[in-house]
C-alpha cells in the first residue's frame, strides 16, 4: 500500500486512492488548503513530505524484503 505522500495529486484517480485509504489525514490537508494562502499551503506540504519520507528507509517504501 502507498504512504499518504506517494500520491500523484495531479491524477484523480490517485487523488480518490489516496482519500479513500486515507480520509481523515485527507480531509485535514484540504482543510489547510482551503485556509492557508497557496505558497505557504504548498511549503508546509512539502515539508511534511520530507519529514515522513526521512523517517522511512528509501527500500521499505518501494519494496518488502526478507531477514534472515
Amino acid at each position: 500500500m502507498k504512504h499518504f505522500f506517494d500520491y500523484d495529486l495531479n491524477n484523480p484517480q490517485e487523488r480518490q486512492e489516496r482519500f479513500e485509504n486515507y480520509p481523515e489525514l485527507s480531509k485535514f490537508y484540504i482543510a489547510l488548503r482551503e485556509e492557508l494562502p497557496q505558497d505557504e499551503y504548498e511549503k508546509l506540504y512539502e515539508a511534511e513530505k520530507q519529514s515522513f519520507n526521512s523517517l522511512i528507509p528509501s527500500n521499505s517504501r518501494n519494496q518488502l524484503q526478507w531477514i534472515q
